[in-house]
């Protein structure tokens, strides 16, 4: 995976006249947990958390105590993603989303239609931050993407999450497995 991410992305250092400034990528391999717990805190402008054994999220990486980590790690402004695989009724993506929530000041998230409404599995990212997320261009963005998606937020996202408790390791469990067609060929 590391080997397809630096083919892909331009991970080149800034300009010496550059540096300092933006532009540095920085990537590590080991587990995320692991990682995020031993990084300088206030380290990072943005977390992203897009991590599967298999088909499914490791029950350490789905808590709230990951969900800690990765907001020590980040900067006042940072920003925490995170790419969860769900299907109907949602559960594990609302306790997500209540575990994160009870650490940001601010979540959205993206999913496509027919996932929110519970009529398949699929991907749900989140978002959060102490910063206000701009949702609003979000919103345009990706209901014009050759596959749309639909943005919740505010009172949405509190009808989406409501009743859900947060997941803490005590209680932290393997993603769902997504059912055999997902993967099947079309």
């Amino acid at each position: 995976m590391m080997d397809l991410v630096r083919e892909r992305l331009p991970l080149r250092q800034p300009s010496r006249r550059a540096r300092g400034r933006a532009g540095r990528i920085t990537t590590r391999i080991g587990d995320a947990r692991a990682e995020l717990e031993g990084l300088p805190a206030a380290s990072f402008d943005v977390v992203i958390a897009d991590v599967f054994a298999g088909a499914r999220t490791p029950a350490h990486l789905t808590s709230t105590e990951f969900a800690a980590a990765a907001r020590r790690a980040l900067t006042p402004a940072g920003m925490f993603a995170v790419n969860i695989g769900d299907g109907p009724p949602l559960a594990h993506a609302r306790s997500r989303t209540a575990s994160v929530r009870a650490l940001f000041g601010c979540a959205c998230i993206v999913a496509e239609a027919a996932v929110l409404r519970g009529r398949r599995f699929g991907n749900l990212v989140l978002a959060a931050s102490d910063r206000e997320l701009a949702t609003a261009d979000l919103a345009r963005r990706v209901a014009a993407d050759p596959f749309p998606a639909r943005v919740v937020d505010g009172d949405d996202l509190d009808r989406f999450v409501a009743g859900a408790r947060p997941i803490t390791d005590g209680r932290a469990e393997l993603s769902p497995a997504p059912p055999p067609e997902v993967f099947a060929p079309s």
